[in-house]
C-alpha cells in the first residue's frame, strides 16, 4: 500500500512539472512525462532497496550510474545556464525556463553528448532498477528508456527548427546519450 502512496505523490508531482506539455503530443515534453511516470513507477517498487545488500554488484552499478547522472544533470545545466543564455524571447510556454537557450552549446558535457539531461535520466531509470531488478520493472525501465530516446528526438527537431543549420552539425560531431558510443 505504501508503494502505491509513494507512487501516487510522484505522478502528483510529474503532472504538476509537466502540465503544459501532457495535451502537446508533438512536444519533447510529451513524451517525457510518460518516461517519467515510468521511473517514478519503478522507483516505487525500488525505494525500500536502496540501502539493503549495499555492496552487491547490481548496488555498487547502481550507485556508480547514479553518481554520473549527478555529475552530466548538474554540469549539464550549469552550462544550459552559463552559456545556453536563458530567455523568455523563446516564448514556448511548454519549455522550462532553463530549457529557453538562445545559445548553443557544444563545449563541457555537451561536447561529448547532446542530450546530458537526458542521459542523466536513462542512467537514473537504470540504476533504480538495479536496487532491486525484476523482470516487469526491467520491461518498465525499457519503456521508459524508449520514451527517453523519442523525447530526445522531438527535442532535436525542436532544436534544429530554432538553431538551424548550426545544429545539424553539432548533430554529426556529437553522439546522443553515451561519449563515442551512441
Amino acid at each position: 500500500m505504501i508503494r502505491l502512496i509513494v507512487f501516487g505523490i510522484l505522478c502528483v508531482l510529474i503532472i504538476y512539472i509537466s502540465w503544459r506539455s501532457l495535451f502537446k503530443v508533438k512536444t519533447h515534453g510529451f513524451y517525457r512525462f510518460f518516461a517519467w511516470e515510468g521511473m517514478a513507477w519503478i522507483f516505487a517498487m525500488n525505494y525500500k532497496s536502496w540501502f539493503i545488500n549495499p555492496f552487491t554488484v547490481n548496488q555498487l552499478i547502481s550507485w556508480i550510474l547514479l553518481i554520473y547522472s549527478a555529475y552530466l544533470v548538474l554540469a549539464g545545466l550549469y552550462l544550459m545556464l552559463k552559456i545556453g543564455k536563458p530567455n523568455a524571447v523563446r516564448d514556448k510556454k511548454n519549455l522550462f525556463g532553463f530549457e529557453k537557450t538562445t545559445e548553443l552549446i557544444d563545449t563541457g558535457v555537451f561536447k561529448l553528448t547532446r542530450h546530458p539531461l537526458y542521459a542523466s535520466l536513462i542512467f537514473v531509470n537504470w540504476a533504480i532498477l538495479l536496487k532491486n531488478p525484476t523482470p516487469i520493472l526491467f520491461i518498465i525501465a525499457l519503456i521508459s528508456t524508449i520514451l527517453l530516446y523519442i523525447t530526445s528526438r522531438y527535442d532535436e527537431k525542436e532544436c534544429i527548427n530554432y538553431f538551424g543549420d548550426k545544429y545539424i552539425d553539432y548533430m554529426k560531431r556529437t553522439k546522443m546519450f553515451i561519449p563515442y558510443l551512441f
